[in-house]
């Protein structure tokens, strides 16, 4: 790669980007919500783990689930979303290693034997990727309000 970003479209990912947190009453679509992770799922990550699981959450039954593991200050614009996007970890990525890291032969019993490796490994390569997540969804004309405020805990219980 040697041909950089227009300045239009580095304005579009970063410099004139922002957190959000209103939204326009628009709905987000299936297709655009399959092409956000076609694109996202390119992003690199560590031994190409790809330990980032989405759930997006668009139904009003399903924000109700949502809402009573949200901190205050992210009830309402989560609720007015279109769509929350949830960005979780698959703690045993390992599994996929034949088909994802396939020149090795020792990852996979490394991670499947230390669970302290295949945590910080899950969490830091699946937040990489939510970031991948908000420069794809940037790049397809969608605003974005990142946020941790959340009973993480309570939301892993949530089927």
């Amino acid at each position: 790669m040697d041909t950089p970003l227009d300045p239009q479209a580095l304005n579009q990912l970063f410099i004139e980007a922002r957190t959000h947190s209103h939204w326009q009453n628009k709905e987000v679509s299936d297709e655009l919500l399959k092409q956000l992770y076609d694109l996202c799922k390119w992003g690199p990550t560590s031994m190409n783990c790809s330990p980032m699981r989405l759930v997006f959450v668009r139904s009003h039954a399903a924000k109700e689930q949502l809402k009573p593991l949200l901190s205050a200050g992210n009830v309402e614009k989560t609720m007015s979303a279109p769509v929350t996007a949830i960005v979780a970890s698959d703690h045993q990525f390992y599994e996929h290693f034949p088909l994802l890291f396939p020149h090795s032969t020792t990852a996979r019993d490394r991670f499947a034997n230390d669970q302290t490796a295949t945590d910080i490994t899950a969490f830091r390569n699946s937040s990489l990727q939510g970031a991948y997540l908000i420069i794809a969804a940037r790049s397809l004309g969608l605003d974005c309000g990142p946020m941790s405020g959340f009973d993480n805990e309570a939301l892993d219980k949530v089927s």
